[in-house]
């Protein structure tokens, strides 16, 4: 039997995994279209054993499940999603989402349930998917198709993700705005047309006394061709006063059993005094997907800083964080990661992994997780299913 990988934001969504309350079970409510669905669904994912090298100031390697007890590919997570039919060709959907850790069984983000989705929205044919609540950004959802080769290929209303705890996660920041890679008090519209054409459009109010302060607006456009997909997003973040703007472009085309992505990102961050950060990256990536159970991914990213200052900790912040210690100076630098992985398909819902990654620091570029070392190796094994 034949399995190829699949987007693992997508499946958990797909109607096999609907253990609906009732089960799959429609009923009416006030009117003959009145239908009505509630749906529960999940993941699992651990990642063990893990080797990671240079994890103390010693220079000490460590050995344990995932990083830091996170998974390498998928937050593990459970969630709620619904919708009513209101008549018109109009639903109205919701999703109620949380992240937890195999590993340890605790949540995530400790103190918040919901840590990954809580949004309730409207969906129709014409004007396409309104929602409002916690949720992804739609810079990121947009850039999901040439971010790394995990995802899905082509856009979609659905929400994506990259990968979850490497060394290669932080490009994502480039797509993320004033509360990270997800919106909190967010309003997002996604469109995508007959003809292949996808649009999408957010903002993030931020809820201060100043209108302005901690909010974020982004806008996305995109088109799904046969063998092909290709995006651009444009982001405004307005941290704690300071003005993070972010460009990206990039694309995926599937040769047969053979898909390569490609992107680049463009980041100007605001530092007060200390005047403008300025960032280039970009990605490149494949994944092979053979007849039988087994894919291969190979992908390589490169992130360049120019004037950018450290946070408290001396290390380079992640874009749009607003992050930075005024007396640190300012630095240039670049960080370069490799990596790749097998997988093993059991089915549509269940397989085992083998991952690795290795990162490189240039110049004045710092991370925490090297604890001052220049270079890092990640290896693991994992299982991941769905249900």
């Amino acid at each position: 039997m034949h399995f190829n990988a699949v987007n693992e934001e997508t499946i958990v969504r797909k109607k096999h995994l609907a253990l609906a309350v009732p089960a799959a079970v429609a009923f009416a409510a006030g009117s003959a279209h009145a239908q009505s669905s509630v749906q529960l669904y999940g993941l699992m994912d651990l990642s063990v054993p893990t080797w990671q090298s240079h994890a103390d100031a010693n220079g000490n390697h460590v050995i344990g499940m995932g990083i830091g007890g996170e998974p390498w590919f998928s937050g593990s997570r459970f969630g709620m999603r619904g919708a009513e039919d209101i008549g018109g060709g109009t639903q109205v959907i919701f999703r109620l989402e949380a992240e937890y850790r195999v590993a340890d069984g605790q949540m995530e983000d400790p103190g918040q349930l919901f840590d990954r989705d809580a949004w309730v929205g409207l969906q129709n044919g014409t004007f396409g998917k309104i929602t409002a609540g916690f949720q992804n950004t739609i810079a990121r959802d947009a850039s999901a198709i040439y971010g790394d080769p995990y995802g899905s290929a082509k856009l979609s209303l659905e929400e994506g993700g990259w990968t979850n705890s490497n060394n290669f996660k932080q490009m994502i920041f480039y797509a993320a705005g004033s509360t990270g890679t997800r919106y909190s008090n967010g309003l997002a519209w996604k469109k995508l047309f007959n003809n292949g054409l996808f649009a999408s459009a957010g903002y993030a109010f931020g809820n201060q006394t100043s209108f302005g302060l901690n909010s974020v607006y982004q806008g996305a456009l995109g088109y799904n061709g046969d063998a092909f997909a290709v995006s651009t997003f444009y982001s405004h973040v307005n941290k704690l006063g300071f003005a993070n703007q972010s460009f990206s472009v990039g694309g995926n085309y599937t040769f047969g059993i053979l898909r390569a992505n490609a992107g680049y990102f463009r980041y100007w961050g605001d530092q007060g005094s200390l005047g403008q950060r300025q960032d280039n990256a970009w990605t490149v990536s494949f994944k092979l997907s053979p007849k039988g159970p087994l894919d291969y991914e190979l992908g390589y990213q490169q992130m360049r800083v120019h004037n950018a200052a450290y946070n408290a900790d001396g290390n380079i912040p992640n874009a749009n964080l607003g992050t930075f210690d005024p007396a640190s100076g300012l630095h240039n630098g670049f960080k370069e990661t490799l990596y790749g992985s097998v997988f093993y398909h059991f089915s549509k819902r269940t397989e085992v992994y083998l991952a690795g990654d290795y990162m490189r620091l240039h110049g004045g570029y710092t991370v925490g997780s090297t604890f001052g070392s220049n270079n890092q190796v990640e290896v693991t094994g994992g299982i991941r299913t769905r249900f």
